[in-house]
Order: structure tokens, then sequence, then C-alpha cells
């Protein structure tokens, strides 16, 4: 356990404040401000992963319903004991219920294990017992109706009686004979019975008991007689409802006692799973992360913040000791920040070690140390007489006794108070002795010694809080690494001290401080401008990043925007090639029409010659169907175009006839039925057409390929299959027709016994897609 002392001095008791505010219940307010820094390694590691599984599943899933419950432990043993529990103890056990109900359906939402699920387990639901407790109470002074038949009935049984007394009443009031008796026309109810009030003149005209009398004597309070039995039955009546009541209640705390052990465990579940969530809480006000635990001393915070200033106007810091280096002091000018970087650093130590997220970084790393130890601030107390030095000297003298291996020391304003000379030599002394014991050390201070001490020892660190001239203002940034001055002439001067009492006041410094106070300030002034230099470097990054970006977004929305228009061009050349075959398959059938009726075999040799002109045709076709293909480009001419040579036109992709000399760069050619000057370097000498179609053939792009594999065949053989084999693909084959919108088909079956042939026919009856068919004419397979 670490000395309270010590917390105080770092406001640790200010952020369990915060943390209680953030509770439920009494039990984990109490729980809070008791919570202590653990010095054992892996309980904090425990502690903290609890606290982390809650601010996960909170971030999640939000928080579960956890209502202000009360301690019922008492209650619980008595009712285990046979002991009847009030209706107000058995309300607190019902929202206990309630809430152990409530926090088990929030933890059934989700699969994932955590560190908490054996709090979570230790939940007791009883819905039984609940639904008994919330149907048999109605309030802490009453029991319901409902609590059971015969209290029902009891009750019934009490306000039919009441009605008919305040009925028979209500006659006697409005009577004329009666109403000059009274005092005033009502019913009230005097020792629980119905009674009229009577002036007192009239008391012999009123049969009936006298059961009070008003404070002036003017009116008697009488049961007339006849509502004496029917008073007398609603006494008895409610002596029996109260009977029941205590039998009710005695049979509710004896169910609540047959569980005690379950609700209390349940209980002690609740308290401690709402502390956990109340740190996940407070974790998210701070802004905070987790931090990695350590137990070699090391500490190191990134970007911290002082929890108990507002965020808006924390500046983050990042400090450290205890790696490369186990003391750090800083220096600088008053109101700079030292005291509230080592109460930061002091402060998230602490709160890690009590299990707490931290305002710092998530790359941040706390060391677990046996002991924290803090003497900060100005204890000077008139009633002990002690200075403000003296009372800095005992605490030390505190600190030193207490001190062991794997300690954190914070001293602030180390040596102040006296002699300076003699102040820095005791401080560099109190160090000394501090690291010897293997603790870390912070320390603040004003000493040139001690920056010089820290500069020529290794494992100490010089750090200073920066503080800008031109505005006399701190920026609150620690540097770790560079010494800081106190720049007590400067400022002095900016806020308007003459100069010659500068001047008196630099002479009257040692020339040996006098050089150390201005390497430091070049030092500082060169680290302002690198910083500057820095900026500036960084933001010409971060725009050349973004032009970057800029530019690569272009690049892939040009390259998009290119490839819509290559896979627009690509799929009207296949409709132009789709649309070609057509025709041709309509002009060959026209060709077999006619051949069925000639039996010469020249005639079929030219039809065959006919069909193989066609498929080499389509082939030209297919190869030239990208119409962004890059052509090849053409080789220079091998001599000088005459007229009457025969040339391919790259640019209209034909060959072509020159009809006049070449004048200049252009040539005059006809093509086709087309006549067209073009420039000679489109054009190359006959015979150039196959090899560039050859080019073509291989230079054929992936699209255009994978265009030709979702080409539609026109002709299927099925010979060699069985019946149901070669219906199967049949189908398939009619199927992938329609949808190429293929006006013909060919289907071949071969001959043998006629089986295959008469399936086919059969199935092509019953096919919707088949408009007609027939059999295979000469040539066709007959």
């Amino acid at each position: 356990m670490i000395n309270s002392k010590h917390e105080r001095t770092l406001e640790l008791d200010k952020v369990l404040l915060m943390l209680a505010d953030c509770t439920n219940c009494d039990d984990s307010r109490i729980l809070a401000l008791k919570t202590a820094p653990q010095k054992d390694y892996n309980i904090v590691v425990k502690d903290l992963s609890f606290t982390v599984s809650a601010n996960t599943l909170s971030n999640k899933y939000g928080y579960p319903p956890i209502y202000k419950v009360k301690n019922c432990i008492g209650s619980l043993k008595r009712a285990d004991m046979g002991g009847s529990l009030t209706l107000r103890e058995l309300l607190d056990i019902k929202l206990l219920l309630k809430t152990m109900r409530g926090v088990e359906t929030y933890r059934s939402q989700y699969e994932e294990t955590t560190t908490l699920d054996s709090l979570f387990e230790c939940l007791y639901v009883d819905r039984a017992l609940e639904q008994r407790l919330a149907d048999s109470i109605s309030s802490e002074d009453d029991l319901d109706d409902n609590a059971s038949a015969t209290l029902s009935d009891i009750r019934r049984k009490i306000k039919n009686s009441g009605l008919k007394i305040r009925s028979h009443l209500d006659n006697m009031i409005k009577s004329q004979t009666f109403q000059k008796y009274l005092q005033e026309p009502i019913i009230t109810i005097r020792d629980g019975r119905f009674v009229v009030p009577v002036k007192a003149e009239y008391r012999n005209e009123v049969k009936g008991l006298v059961h009070d009398t008003s404070s002036s004597g003017a009116s008697l309070f009488i049961e007339p007689l006849s509502v004496v039995e029917l008073n007398n039955e609603i006494r008895i009546l409610q002596s029996k409802e109260e009977q029941e009541i205590i039998r009710i209640i005695a049979e509710l705390s004896a169910l609540v006692g047959e569980s005690h052990e379950q609700i209390r465990y349940g209980y002690d579940a609740v308290v401690e799973l709402d502390l956990y969530f109340s740190k996940s809480k407070l974790a998210d006000k701070m802004k905070a992360a987790i931090p990695k635990l350590s137990e070699s001393g090391e500490t190191n915070l990134i970007r911290a913040r002082h929890p108990l200033i507002p965020y808006e106007k924390a500046v983050p810091i990042s400090i450290a000791v205890g790696g490369e280096y186990d003391t750090l002091v800083i220096t600088g000018p008053n109101t700079g920040g030292k005291t509230v970087a080592i109460k930061t650093l002091g402060l998230l130590t602490l709160m890690a070690m009590c299990g707490l997220m931290i305002p710092a970084s998530d790359s941040s790393v706390i060391s677990v140390y046996n002991m924290v130890l803090a003497d900060i601030g100005d204890e000077q107390s008139i009633e002990q007489s002690l200075s403000t030095f003296s009372s800095h000297m005992t605490n030390i003298i505190s600190i030193l006794e207490q001190a062991e291996y794997n300690s954190l020391v914070l001293l602030d304003e180390l040596g102040a108070g006296t002699d300076p000379v003699e102040g820095a030599a005791l401080a560099i002394s109190i160090i000394e002795k501090l690291r010897s014991k293997g603790a870390k050390v912070l320390a603040t201070t004003h000493y040139p010694e001690i920056k010089v001490y820290a500069l020529d020892t290794p494992n100490v660190e010089n750090a200073s809080c920066e503080f800008d001239i031109a505005t006399l203002r701190p920026t609150y940034r620690l540097l770790t690494g560079i010494p800081g001055r106190s720049n007590a002439f400067l400022i002095g001067e900016k806020l308007g001290l003459t100069s010659d009492i500068i001047e008196h006041a630099k002479k009257l410094i040692s020339s040996e401080n006098t050089r150390f106070e201005d390497v430091v300030s070049e030092l500082e002034e060169a680290r302002q401008n690198l910083d500057k230099q820095r900026s500036e470097v960084e933001r010409l990054k971060q725009e050349t990043l973004v032009i970057n970006q800029n530019a690569q977004k272009e690049i892939e929305k040009a390259k998009l925007s290119a490839e819509k228009e290559l896979e627009k061009a690509r799929t009207q050349a296949k409709r132009i090639l789709e649309d070609t075959r057509v025709s041709a398959e309509i002009m060959i059938e026209q060709l077999q029409d006619i051949k069925k009726e000639k039996d010469a075999q020249k005639f079929s040799d030219n039809l065959m010659k006919s069909k193989q002109d066609y498929r080499d045709t389509m082939r030209d076709l297919e190869e030239l169907s990208d119409p962004v293909h890059q052509r090849p480009q053409p080789k220079p001419l091998e001599r000088p175009l005459e007229k009457g040579d025969i040339v391919y036109v790259t640019t209209l992709g034909k060959e072509g006839l020159v009809l006049k000399k070449p004048v200049g760069a252009t040539v005059y050619v006809q093509a086709g039925v087309i006549k067209t000057s073009v420039p000679i370097a489109d054009v190359v000498l006959g015979g150039v057409k196959q090899a560039i179609k050859k080019e073509q053939g291989r230079a054929t792009t992936k699209g255009v390929s994978a265009a030709a594999a979702r080409d539609i065949k026109t002709e299927i053989s099925l010979r060699g299959m069985d019946s149901q084999e070669a219906i199967m693909e049949l189908d398939a084959f009619i199927d992938k027709a329609v949808m190429g919108k293929v006006p013909t088909i060919r289907i071949i079956h071969g001959k043998g016994t006629g089986v295959l042939r008469t399936a086919v026919q059969q199935r092509l009856r019953q096919s919707k897609a088949i408009e007609s068919f027939r059999l295979g004419r000469y040539g066709e397979g007959e």
C-alpha cells in the first residue's frame, strides 16, 4: 500500500472522487473512494484488464442497467435465520433481483469471452421470486390485494362492510329529523370506527357510543348504535387482515432466506461490476487510453494530459524516466509547467496502479513501482515554526528513509529556500543518494549547477519547459535533452526594467555561469530554428502527398474511362460480327436449298469451296473485331511509289490502287469504291496485308479473347451419346442459342439404329423454342 500523504500530494483523491461520482450504488461508491494503488504487478494487470473489458463492452453495447441497489446482506442473514423482513427490505431485495436479471440479459447479448465473465457468472436470477415480490408488495407501507386469495377476500369484505355503514349513516345525516342534531352533515372515522359529529346539547338525542370530542367541546363524535355491529365486523376483519399480512411477509421472507447465499454473492458481483463500469465511464470522460504495463521501472508517457485540467486547456506532454536514464532534471522559468509535468507522471502512474485507464496515448508505458513518493509544493507551517526549506527537508528526509529499489521519487524545487550554492550541492547529494538506492527520480530546479551535473553524469538527463520570449508566456511543452533557462534578465527587460540595471546584474554573475547560459541560449535558438524548418518540411511533405494522391486519382479515373470506351467498342464490334454471321448462315442455307436439285460433282465442289471461303472470311472478321486494336506500324517503303502499284492502306484497313504518282507526302489511291488522298506513311506496298493480319491475330486483346469465349455456337454433334445424355446436351445448346438470338442451328446425330434420331425429333417437337425443324439434305449428312 502506498502512503496516502503522497497520494494526496499528487491529487489521487480528487481522481477517486471523480470515479465515485460515476458509480450507481452506495457500496461501489465506497469501494471507489477506497481504491488504492497496488504494487503487485500481477494484481495491477488483472485490475486493468477488468477495466479494459468493461470499456470494450460499454463502447460496443452501452452500459448495463445497474440501479441504485442497497446493501441487503443484513436482511438476507435475518431472513436465513427465520426472521421476517420489513416491506422496505423486501422491496430492496426485489430491486436487486431486477438489477441482476437486467445485467444478466445485458451479458447474454454478446458471445465474446471477457475477464468480467467470472463476475457475470455470480449473478443470481430468480424470476419467480422477483415476480412474487413484485405482485405482493405495492409500497413500503402496504401489501397488494393480490398477495394472497385470503387477503383479497378479507379486504373485499372490509370494503363491503364500510359501504354498508356509509350507506346507513348517509341516510341518517340526510333525514330532516336527524340533521338538526349534527354539527355538520358528514361521516368521519375515529379509532377506526365510522362516526358522525353531533352537537353537544343533543348528546342524549342520538343513541350511540362517544369516541371523541372536538377541541372546543361543541361537538361529540358518536358511533350510532345501529352501526356498532357493522363496525365490530370491520374490526374483526381488520384483525384478520393484519394476521394475513404478517403471514405473507413471513412467507416472502422465508423464500428470500432460501436463496440468501446466491443473492448475497450476486449483490457482491453487482457492486464490483458497477465499480469497473464506473472506471470505464471515467475513462470515456477523460478520453483515456490503455497503457502498457511494465515492471522494469521504465515509464514513458506520450501526449499525456493532467486529468484535473480541462481537456480543452491541457497541453499534452511527453515525459519519460527509467529507460535510457534513471533521473530527469527539469529546469525552466516559473509557471512554465515543470511542476505540472512531474505531477502528471506521478498521478498517471498511481491511476494505472489503481487499475484505471490514463489520459495519454495508447503507446504509453507505465511501470508498477514499489513506492511513489513526492515532495511537491510549499508546506510552510507557522504553527510548527517550519520555513519552506525546513518543510521540504522534513519531507525529503522521510522520502530518503522510505525509498527503495524500484521506487519513483518526485521532487519539486529541490534545494530551494536556502543559499543557492549550498542548496545546489545538497540537491545533487540527495539525487545521488536516491539513485544509489535504485530509485527513479524526477526533480525540478533553477540551479545551473544541477543542469551541469545532469550534463556530466551518465543516466541523468536534462529537460526544460519551453518559454516563448516574444509573448512572455510558457508554451507548456517539455523538451527532453535540453536544459532550460530562467530568462530572468530577458523577462525583466521586456517588462520595463532599465538596461543599466540589467547590465550591472549580468556583470555580477560569474563568467562560468554566463558562458553556460549563453550556450544554453544558443542551443535553444538552434532548436527553435530546427523546429520551424521541420514544421515547414512537414507542411511541404503533406502538400506533396495531397498532390500525388490527387494525381493518382486522376490517373485511375482516366484508366477507368478508357476501359469503359474499349469495352463499349468491343461490344459494338461483337454485335456487328454476330449480325454478319447470321446473314452468312442464311446465305448458306439458301445455297444448300439450290444444291438439292443439282447432282453434278462440280457443283458440290464449288459449294464446299464457298463454305471454306465463308469460314476464312469469318476468321478475318474475328481477328478485326476489336475496333480499338492498335495496328502495327508499317515499315518504310522499299522503293518510291508508282502509278498502278498495289498498296495496303493501314488507316482504311484495305488494299488500294495508286492512281497517280505521289506528290509530296500524300498519294492518291482507290480502295474499293473509295478514291482518296492518304499520307504515304499510312501505306505499304502490296503483299503486306496478310502479314498485318497475322500480327493483329497475335495482338488480340484480352477483351476480344474473352468475347470469343462467349461466342454462341450454331452446331452441335450428338454422335456417340446415349439418348439421355444427348437430350441433356441438346437442351443446354438450345438455351444458349435462344439467349444468343441465333435464328438457325444444326444438330448432328448420325444414322445408326435411329434411336437417337427419334429421341432428338421428339425433344424438338416438345421444345417451345423450336419453330420448325427438318432432316439434313444432300451434302448435310442427308
